[in-house]
C-alpha cells in the first residue's frame, strides 16, 4: 500500500487515547488499534446524514488485515483516515490508516458485509447505498 497522509482519505475521524488503553510498557495495547479502526468505519457506515442500511440489516466484519508501524503513546488522540476501495454485491472493502501527531502508526484493509439480521445471510447493497458509499471511494492505483 502506498504512503498516504490523512488528507488523502475521504473520511476522517478522531478518537481519544484513554489511560486504560495502555499496557505495562506504557504504550497503547495492540487490541485497541481495532477499536480505533471501528471509529473510522462507523463514521461512514452509520453516518447520521447518509443512512445506508435498510430496515433489518447490519454490517459484520468478514476480514481485517492490520499492520503495526509505530507505537501509540498516551496521552493524546489519534486520527483515522478511511476510504472505500471496492463495492461488491453485499460487501465493502475499506482501507484505513491511523495517525498520531501526523505520523502513520498503523495501516489496515478490511471487508465488511451487509447481512440480513433475521437470517445472518449476506444481503445485497441497495442502489441508494452504493451511491452514498461512492462518496468515500478511493482509487489507490
Amino acid at each position: 500500500m502506498k504512503d498516504l497522509a490523512l488528507h488523502d482519505f475521504p473520511s476522517h475521524a478522531t478518537d481519544k487515547i484513554r489511560y486504560s488503553d495502555t499496557d505495562r510498557q506504557g504504550h497503547v495495547n495492540n487490541a485497541v488499534f481495532v477499536t480505533f479502526l471501528e471509529t473510522g468505519r462507523v463514521n461512514i457506515i452509520y453516518h447520521p446524514d447518509y443512512p445506508i442500511l435498510p430496515q433489518g440489516a447490519s454490517f459484520v466484519i468478514a476480514s481485517v488485515q492490520l499492520n503495526f508501524i509505530r507505537e501509540i503513546k498516551w496521552p493524546g488522540e489519534v486520527a483515522i483516515g478511511t476510504g472505500i476501495t471496492k463495492l461488491g454485491n453485499s460487501s465493502v472493502r475499506l482501507v484505513q490508516h491511523i495517525f498520531q501527531n501526523d505520523q502513520c502508526v498503523a495501516t489496515s484493509e478490511s471487508v465488511i458485509v451487509q447481512v440480513d439480521d433475521n437470517t445472518s445471510r449476506s444481503l445485497p447493497l441497495t442502489a441508494e447505498a452504493r451511491a452514498i458509499l461512492g462518496k468515500w471511494a478511493m482509487d489507490l492505483s
